[in-house]
Parts: C-alpha cells; structure tokens; sequence
C-alpha cells in the first residue's frame, strides 16, 4: 500500500449525539487528521435508535431491524459526503472508510456472548462509491474477548511517553480508559458510565440533548447517598477486562436506587460525580503511578466534569487530547480509519491483554465499493 494514503472513519457513540466523520492520511503509521465533522441525525432516526437499543426486553421487530441497519448506513454515508465535500476531496482519492456502526446492544459475557453494531456497510460502498471495512468487533468477541475497548491499541502509539505512566480517558456516552504504563505495558477498559445518563436524564427535564456546560449540574447538589449507592453497583469493583454498554448504564439503572426526595437538579450532579468518581477510582486503582491524564470524547465540552475528573486526580496533569496536538472529538473516528488501514494490511486490530481474548486478531469485515473486486 502506498504511503500518504487517505481514509475515512466513521463512528456513532452510545450518546447518539451525531456520526463523527474523520478523513485521515497516514504518512507511515502515524494518522494525521486532515478534515473533521459531526454530522446529525435525522431526529426521528435518533429516537428510533435510543428507544430500541435501551428497551429492556430487547424486541425488536425484523422490519424494524432490517429498515434501520440500513437507515443508519444511509446516515452513514451522507456524513462521508458532507465530510469531503468539506474537505475538497473526491471519494476516488479515499482508500476506505472504517465504519464502526451504532452499537444496539453489548453482551460480551453468557453463554453466547455478542455484540451488535448496525449501518449497512454495503449502502456505504455502494453510495459512496468507496470501500468499505465495518463490524470491528465481532471476531474478537468470537475469540473470547469483550468487542472493547479497542482504541487503547492507537492511543498508546499516539500518546505514549516512555518512563512515563500516562492514561487516555475517552468521554463518551459510556466513559472508557486507556492506561500506557512506564513499561510500555497497556491496559483498557470502561469505567462506567458518561454522557449517556447524563443526558437521558437531563432530557427527561429539558427539550434539549445535553446539559449545556453543566448548567443543570451545577444549579444542584449532590447527593452522597445516593452517589455511594449508585457506587455500590458491582460494575464498578469488577476486574478488567471489561466493558458496558447503554443497554445495562441507563434510566431503568439509576431508578432502581432510591431517588426519594431528590430533586432533578441534585440527581443530574449526583450523576457528573459518578462519572468523575468512577473515573478517579479506576485510575487510582490500576494506575497508580499516573503522571498525565488525556480526556477526549463529547465530555470534554462539558467543563464541570471536566473539573469534577481533575479534583478526583489531585497531583495528576490532565489536560485534553488539544494539548498533545490530536483533536479529542474525533480521535475515536481516526481511530476506526487506522483500524480499517490495518485490516487492509493483514494487521491485528485488538490488544488480547484489554479484551480478553484469546489472541491476536484481524478485526473487521471487508465491503468493496461497486466496481472493486477485491
């Protein structure tokens, strides 16, 4: 493969706050970013989405699965489009695009562990007249891994220092950590939960998606009695590897525990502790020694939780991912674009000490774009 090559990635978090959209060159190994963008849902889609993949029992009609896998691949690729078109570059220049999907549900554990990511990958190739490398988590689940999280394998190429202990926090609807030991050694796993409740629950109170710079939070309290019940979920004191998902950290979660006498404002700061906490928690557990913390993810625009992690870390530098030179909205859709460059070179994608599998695996499924015959 020829160096300077582009790719796109495309990723949806469990937040469903829009399709981050990357066009990425690769001089040698490194990803560069060269355009971004979040691209919107249509606000039906969004609903769709959000009630299907939290509904408890987990029903969803075969119609309603097959027209939305595809519907989610037509948004799919309308971000591509908008992304480079913004970028001035023609789909012919493009190498491939690493589509991670929309996560429905995450079920690395049981008897038949899987994980569901929908967008059809073929409505990408065929409107975008791209290749296309999708459905990243599947082998590794298959290889008795968790499916997640896989960016640890590219944060500790992009963000580690030798002699240094550093630790990469993503922010997203559920909140995950990347730990680059001083030793080269890596770990990972999600923490728990982020944006997702946070948002869910302040749009039960309010029209908008997001408590916009932690006003809502701020304006409450919180309550430690219910923080340190929420903290007593076993989630939280469970070993890596490990990983979760919308479908287990949503409201039906938080309204099994005593929320009497709470107002909404104190349940939504009650809600940013539990993140801030569980986050500390975790690095504090599995990375003592932690020098620099690097926050990416949609979390980072909310500056209350930003400080509420920083107080948690009292004598760590954390900073956000700006500070390194990478944009910390869109390093988890470099990080499908590098993914998809790596399973067109016949390379591994996970690291088997975070998810647990059995080993090394090549990650994703190859969708060649109409007049491509791989």
């Amino acid at each position: 493969m020829a160096e300077a090559t582009l790719f796109v990635g495309l990723i949806s978090g469990t937040s469903v706050d829009g399709i981050d959209a990357a066009l990425v060159r690769f001089d040698g190994e490194i990803p560069r970013l060269l355009s971004g963008l979040t691209h919107p849902w249509p606000e039906p889609l969004r609903q769709r989405i959000l009630e299907l993949s939290q509904r408890a029992d987990g029903l969803v009609g075969l119609d309603d699965y097959g027209q939305l896998d595809v519907a989610i691949g037509q948004s799919f690729a309308a971000a591509t489009q908008a992304l480079l078109k913004q970028a001035g570059i023609s789909a012919s220049a493009v190498r491939a695009i690493g589509s991670h999907g929309q996560t429905m549900r995450h079920r690395p554990q049981g008897p038949q562990p899987f994980t569901l990511q929908i967008g059809d990958p073929a409505v990408i190739a065929e409107t975008c007249d791209i290749d296309v490398v999708a459905d990243f988590r599947r082998a590794d689940v298959a290889a008795g891994g968790q499916g997640a999280p896989l960016l640890p394998i590219l944060h500790a190429r992009l963000l580690g220092r030798s002699g240094c202990t550093t630790v990469v926090a993503n922010l997203g609807g559920i909140a995950n950590i990347t730990i680059i030991h001083a030793d080269g050694r890596v770990q990972g796993f999600d923490t728990g939960p982020a944006n997702g409740l946070l948002d869910a629950w302040f749009h039960r109170h309010h029209p908008g998606h997001y408590d916009h710079d932690g006003l809502f939070a701020a304006s409450g309290r919180v309550r430690q009695d219910l923080l340190q019940d929420m903290l007593q979920d076993p989630y939280f004191a469970a070993p890596p590897p490990k990983s979760t998902g919308r479908e287990y950290f949503q409201l039906a979660w938080l309204e099994r525990h005593t929320l009497t006498g709470c107002s909404a404002e104190d349940i939504q700061a009650s809600l940013l502790e539990l993140t801030a906490r569980s986050l500390g928690d975790a690095i504090r557990a599995h990375a003592p020694a932690a020098e620099q913390v690097w926050l990416c993810g949609g979390g980072i625009h909310n500056p209350l939780l930003v400080q509420r992690i920083a107080a948690c870390l009292p004598g760590i530098s954390v900073d956000t991912t700006a500070a390194a030179g990478i944009d910390p909205d869109y390093i988890e859709a470099i990080a499908f674009a590098w993914l998809a460059r790596q399973r067109l070179l016949g390379r591994p994608g996970n690291l088997p000490q975070v998810t647990g599998a059995r080993g090394l695996r090549q990650l994703g499924a190859i969708y060649p774009r109409p007049d491509h015959f791989i």
